[in-house]
């Protein structure tokens, strides 16, 4: 076991890992995407624990497990030219040779070799085997190894499967050593040193380090007479290098340094699937800040053309006015007194040259105010809908397959459920009722609270019988025996009066009725903006409460990187 070997320092340094470990495995629980990476730290937890492992990977016919048996001294492997390994063996010390089939992917096998009273070998399925599980369960056992041997063959040094393996080798940060076999069928020995040259090249390219390169020849280790012989076959040079990894120093080293590649790779994958959430969140975040950009424009729109149309209004109000202080010019005069005493006739005239088609203008003026709010209101749903179809078809284009998950699920859901609220709104958008609507509200607010004395009346019925009821009020008289008291004085005074009293009145109706529209309108305006947040507020939620869990996930597994980063050094600095 790794305790009977440590230091009181190294001591230490096992708990700080432990702690260290627990937390990053804390930290991939709340990832239902990352159960293998959590598999994985697992397995190198619980191998804390137990005996220094070498795991022997490599193309079958590479000759693993000839090179083991000579290794060990024991001929307990099969060997073959086709793949003999079916299982993934595990070999540990026992006093004589046993075969126990732990599960239908793994079996252990006891040999009495003094190499592995400290140590357990693995002896694995070749990569390039037919059976892929034979390949998955060698891939899923090389995490848990504290030095890995890389076996390959000097008539195909670094094939294409040994290249693409030793690739995914390398984000597990393990130390590797490649035993070159078969040095026996190269013609010489600067052949054999060419070959060296080249696996370190490419093993630089694929582990961004140059590993050590051990040529052997099982087959000249085996039929070796002497020392001499033994030695020119690369056996004992093999056996000096295990040596000297497996002394106890530098085991406990790599025994407490191996668990912590496996800690950055699972790390580095989880902070990829952050920022890939993020990048998808940051796409949403946009879309959310487009509709609320285009909800902005469309308040300051509907301000700008409201108060245009409203200008359209106040001229048509300020046209009766002008008619009517011109019909007051016209007949308020001594020329014109009698006329003035006819009040059914003077209220005729008043309403067919000043009032005249005004009334109906009005009507149209703010029915087509009316109506332009309504459609600028369709508008918006149509907006938020191609948004959020977007995002909807944005998500089901990308192909991130570590985005899949609750945070997807959930996502997707929301998108499908705002979407659907947002056809939905669009499709119950009645313009015709909601013209009705918005119409009766200003007839109610303006006809029944501007102008109380009229009623609920429409408003082009309140501007004629303001206008008019001007008129009559401000010209008529008691009696036609007042008519001689009438005179230059009294006549352009009773003038001046009628033409302030419709100038008031006027300016008094046109100030309420803007005001009053303006209200409403706004109001009405205001209800769709209101409706089409709260359509999108489940998905806005969403991704803004993501975002704030995904910013403290990625600090959370960067303050990690960086203490497994600070602990490897402490390791590789005090053992």
């Amino acid at each position: 076991m790794l305790t009977a070997h440590l230091s009181l320092e190294a001591r230490a340094l096992l708990d700080s890992e432990r702690q260290l470990l627990a937390e990053v495995a804390a930290a991939l629980a709340a990832d239902e995407t990352a159960a293998g990476d959590r598999s994985a730290l697992a397995g190198v937890m619980e191998q804390l624990e137990d005996l220094f492992l070498v795991v022997v990977v490599g193309e079958f016919n590479a000759g693993k497990s000839a090179f083991l048996n000579v290794l060990l001294g024991v001929e307990a492997l099969p060997e073959g030219v086709t793949p003999t390994t079916s299982r993934l063996a595990l070999l540990r010390w026992g006093a004589e040779v046993g075969r126990v089939v732990l599960d239908p992917g793994r079996e252990l096998v006891t040999l009495p070799a003094e190499l592995l009273r400290e140590t357990t070998f693995v002896d694995t399925p070749g990569t390039n085997a037919l059976d892929r599980q034979h390949e998955a369960l060698t891939e899923e056992f090389v995490p848990r190894a504290d030095l890995v041997l890389f076996v390959t063959s000097a008539d195909r040094p670094f094939s294409e499967s040994e290249r693409a393996f030793l690739e995914r080798i390398r984000t597990w940060g393990k130390k590797v050593a490649v035993v070159l076999n078969k040095v026996d069928i190269l013609p010489s020995a600067e052949a054999v040193a060419e070959v060296e040259a080249y696996i370190r090249v490419h093993a630089h390219r694929l582990l961004a380090l140059e590993p050590p390169v051990l040529p052997v020849s099982v087959r000249d280790a085996r039929r070796a007479a002497n020392v001499d012989a033994l030695e020119a076959s690369g056996l004992p040079a093999v056996e000096r290098f295990l040596g000297e990894t497996l002394a106890p120093a530098e085991r406990v080293r790599l025994k407490l340094e191996s668990p912590l590649g496996v800690a950055e790779r699972v790390i580095q994958a989880g902070v990829g699937r952050v920022e890939a959430a993020q990048a998808l969140l940051a796409e949403d975040l946009a879309t959310i800040a487009d509709i609320d950009r285009q909800l902005a424009a469309y308040a300051a729109d509907v301000g700008r053309e409201f108060e245009l149309r409203l200008t359209d209004l106040e001229a048509t109000l300020a046209r009766i006015e002008r008619r009517g202080l011109a019909f007051f010019d016209d007949r308020v005069r001594v020329g014109r007194v009698r006329g003035l005493l006819d009040r059914d006739r003077l209220r005729a005239d008043f309403e067919r040259e000043v009032v005249a088609d005004a009334p109906e203008e009005v009507e149209r003026k703010v029915g087509d105010l009316v109506d332009w709010l309504v459609e600028s209101d369709l508008t918006q749903w149509q907006a938020v809908v191609q948004h959020v179809s977007r995002r909807r078809s944005a998500h089901a284009d990308r192909v991130v397959g570590e985005l899949t998950g609750r945070f997807s699920a959930d996502r997707a859901r929301l998108l499908d459920t705002v979407g659907q609220a947002a056809r939905q709104g669009l499709e119950r958008y009645d313009r015709a009722a909601e013209a009705r609507r918005v119409a009766d509200d200003l007839q109610r607010a303006v006809a029944g609270a501007a102008i109380a004395e009229v009623g609920a009346v429409g408003l082009g019925a309140a501007v004629a019988w303001l206008a008019t009821s001007t008129a009559v009020d401000a010209t008529g008289f008691a009696a036609a025996g007042l008519l001689a008291a009438l005179g230059l004085v009294v006549l352009p005074t009773r003038r001046r009066q009628a033409k302030r009293e419709l100038g008031r009145r006027i300016e008094g109706l046109k100030t309420e009725l803007m005001g009053r529209l303006r209200h409403e309108l706004g109001r009405a305006a205001e209800g769709t903006r209101a409706r089409i947040r709260e359509t999108v507020a489940p998905y806005v939620r969403f991704v803004r409460s993501e975002r704030d869990a995904l910013a403290g996930r990625h600090e959370r597994l960067a303050a990690l990187r960086d203490r497994v980063a600070a602990l490897r050094g402490r390791i590789q600095a005090e053992i």
